[in-house]
């Protein structure tokens, strides 16, 4: 069991990036991931936090991420684990396990 959780951050926005036309938007995939890693890793504590690029909130480090992923055209949704980038535009939630896994999460 972990103690210390990991903070999964999602930057996104209400509008879904040019490129991602097909895709769901940012607040789906914040839904859909956290259920997805709630399913994979259950009873392993997490926190997720959804930050809006245009209009953002929280602690410097997401103000100064959530300009980057404008001012560097990224595909967004943007996912980051511990500041670690781990997925863009259509995460993959492979990767995300994977890196939850190097955090010391087990997979049931």
């Amino acid at each position: 069991m972990k103690s210390n959780q990991v903070e999964i951050v999602l930057y996104g926005a209400e509008q879904l990036c040019p490129s991602c036309v097909n895709l769901p938007s940012s607040k789906e995939t914040f839904e859909w991931l956290e259920a997805a890693i709630a399913r994979k890793f259950p009873d392993q504590p997490f926190k997720m936090t959804y930050v809006d690029i245009y209009q953002p909130t929280g602690e410097n480090e997401k103000l100064n991420f959530a300009k980057k992923v404008i001012e560097e055209d990224m595909f967004y949704p943007v996912v980051v684990i511990n500041e670690k980038i781990v997925g863009e535009g259509n995460p993959r939630l492979k990767t995300i396990f994977s890196e939850l896994e190097s955090h010391g999460y087990k997979a049931i």
